[in-house]
């Protein structure tokens, strides 16, 4: 529903709401998420942010697997095997730890992009932007309600394990997981940003070289 109010607000102050929540989010260790994480209905407000995010072409290019506590053990058990595939000699605990993984969050969802053929073909590049937006506005939505996130990710989402598990189809690449859930405990220290004359240029005028 469009909000009748939108227009009267003075812009300053959205921006202000806005550079508020951006500038305060910050990843949260899975380990540090507790109980209790968002219900059904915020979950599919969260959803419908990630929804929002730019998408050329209208493809889509990115959905997102709830693991419900009841299957966190086959997660758990395919991490375990990664990891042995990849170092036959793995300790035992180091197996547990690959385990505990799966167990951590309230709400853990693994992130899949979608880089198969599409109509209009849009460029990978620009699906992975795509995605990365549906990402963040889902890390900013639970902020906003309150919650602790963080991403995952790790040598376990190039498992073979892992694509069997979660059916993916040829094409479909599973990037990272979402962790959502009530922070015990947030940094106190803001975290180290970049100021835009780090990243920023202007494109210089033509040389007598040449150029388009």
């Amino acid at each position: 529903m469009t909000d009748p109010n939108a227009d009267a607000r003075d812009p300053s102050e959205v921006f202000a709401v806005v550079c508020a929540l951006i500038g305060s989010r910050q990843t949260v260790l899975p380990r540090r998420l507790v109980e209790p994480g968002p219900t059904v209905e915020q979950l599919d407000a969260l959803l419908s942010l990630a929804a929002a995010a730019p998408d050329h072409g209208l493809l889509t290019p990115w959905r997102f697997i709830v693991v419900p506590a009841a299957q966190r053990h086959r997660l758990a058990e395919v991490f375990a095997l990664a990891l042995g595939d990849r170092d036959p000699n793995a300790t035992p605990e180091q197996l547990a730890q690959a385990r505990e993984k799966a167990h951590r969050a309230p709400l853990l969802m693994l992130a899949v992009a979608c880089l198969g053929p599409r109509e209009p073909d849009t460029p990978m590049l620009e699906r992975m932007v795509s995605m990365g937006a549906a990402i963040q506005n889902l890390l900013l939505g639970a902020h906003a309600m309150g919650f602790g996130a963080g991403l995952t990710s790790g040598q376990a989402m190039a498992s073979p394990r892992l694509r069997a598990l979660c059916a993916l189809a040829e094409r479909e690449v599973p990037v990272c997981c979402v962790n959502i859930g009530t922070a015990t405990r947030r940094s106190q220290r803001a975290a180290a940003r970049p100021l835009p004359a780090q990243f920023v240029s202007e494109l210089a005028e033509d040389s007598a070289r040449g150029g388009v």
